[in-house]
């Protein structure tokens, strides 16, 4: 049904619990901030990081971004790999590609990790295209992830329109739904990541897919 797909990371392609809030962990002991819990930390997977440290623990802006550099002491070469891929996603993702779809990720985490991601879990084959967020904290939003990926296809595929009606964005966050809102694109969220089911249905998105074998079913 659909031409293109783009899926968010994490959440929805990787389970990435450990590395991220084991990385929030340490940044916030810079700041005296001692957080022994883990669970405490998942509300920081999806969003934006320098977003949660403001809305968690207060930050100024200035702080907030201060504290994303301290993040990535940690997560730059330990936490990033601390994460592990949901099963069935590899075969989902042979699948599309094998049915001529064009798989392409759209997540908030900076490019260059993302792309280290899927290398290292053998996944970066079945992308057509890689959107992320930038080092300097621009292009952070899911929706402008979205818009600036239907860029790039434009560009490699020499196309003037995208047309959104043949395009899903699939996440696992209420920050994907909004984004795919932004852009005239449907939603599949998962229920199997981090946003809760209350967050899932208030986004009113095209389906919830409750495991990654209902997820293929949808898509």
């Amino acid at each position: 049904m659909f031409q293109y797909v783009l899926f968010d990371l994490d959440g929805t392609i990787t389970d990435p619990k450990v590395g991220i809030t084991k990385s929030v962990q340490f940044a916030l002991k810079k700041y005296g901030i001692m957080v022994e819990n883990l669970d405490t930390l998942c509300p920081f997977i999806g969003p934006p990081l320098y977003q949660s440290f403001e809305e968690f623990y207060h930050f100024s802006h200035e702080q907030a971004l201060e504290a994303v550099k301290e993040y990535r002491v940690y997560y730059h070469d330990i936490g990033i790999f601390e994460c592990t891929v949901y099963d069935g996603i590899p075969k989902l993702l042979a699948k599309l590609c094998q049915s001529g779809v064009k798989v392409i990720l759209a997540t908030s985490k900076p490019e260059e990790y993302a792309i280290r991601i899927l290398k290292h879990f053998d996944l970066y084959q079945y992308f057509y295209l890689v959107a992320g967020s930038t080092m300097t904290e621009s292009r952070v939003e899911k929706a402008d992830i979205i818009r600036y990926a239907i860029e790039q296809i434009g560009n490699m595929e020499r196309k003037n329109t995208f047309e959104v009606s043949k395009a899903c964005m699939v996440g696992d966050r209420k920050f994907d739904a909004i984004g795919a809102a932004e852009t005239g694109m449907r939603c599949v969220l998962v229920s199997f990541g981090y946003g809760e089911m209350e967050e899932l249905k208030a986004c009113h998105p095209y389906a919830i897919a409750d495991s990654v074998k209902e997820l293929e079913r949808i898509l």
